[in-house]
C-alpha cells in the first residue's frame, strides 16, 4: 500500500508552519507588514523551496512584489534559522513568490456579482408585466 504522502509533502508542510512563526518573531522589516504564507512547493531532491505569499493591507502589486523583494533578502537568514528547528541534512534554499490568486479570485468574484445583479436588473422588469 502507498504512503498518504511523500517526504516532500511534509517538509514543504513543516516549512510552511516554522515560516508561519519565524517570519513575524525574526523579520524586523516593517516594511515587510504581514504575511500570509498560502503554499510551500519542494522539490523533490529537497534542494530547493519555493513560498508562494501574501501580504495583508498590500494593495497593489508594487507593494507586494517589492516585499517578496526584501523576504528574498532574508531568505539565507530564515533558512540558518529553519536549520535549527528541523532535523535535515540539508534545508531547501527557499525562493519567496508572490502569489496573486487570492486577489484575482477577489476580482473574479466581483465581475461575477455584478453581472448577476445586472442580470437580476434586466429581467426584474419582465416578470412583473407577466403577472399584470
Amino acid at each position: 500500500m502507498p504512503r498518504e504522502f511523500t517526504r516532500a509533502d511534509r517538509v514543504s508542510d513543516a516549512i510552511q508552519r516554522l515560516l508561519a512563526q519565524l517570519i513575524p518573531q525574526e523579520v524586523r522589516d516593517p516594511r515587510i507588514g504581514m504575511v500570509n504564507i498560502n503554499d510551500v512547493s519542494v522539490t523533490r531532491d529537497m534542494a530547493f523551496a519555493k513560498v508562494y505569499v501574501t501580504f495583508v493591507g498590500n494593495d497593489s502589486d508594487e507593494e507586494g512584489t517589492e516585499s517578496v523583494r526584501r523576504l528574498n533578502g532574508a531568505a539565507g537568514f530564515l533558512r540558518s534559522l529553519l536549520a535549527k528547528e528541523l532535523n535535515m541534512r540539508t534545508v531547501p534554499k527557499l525562493q519567496f513568490v508572490y502569489d496573486k490568486t487570492a486577489i484575482r479570485g477577489q476580482e473574479l468574484s466581483s465581475l461575477i456579482d455584478k453581472a448577476v445583479a445586472d442580470d437580476k436588473a434586466r429581467h426584474q422588469p419582465d416578470d412583473t408585466d407577466q403577472e399584470g
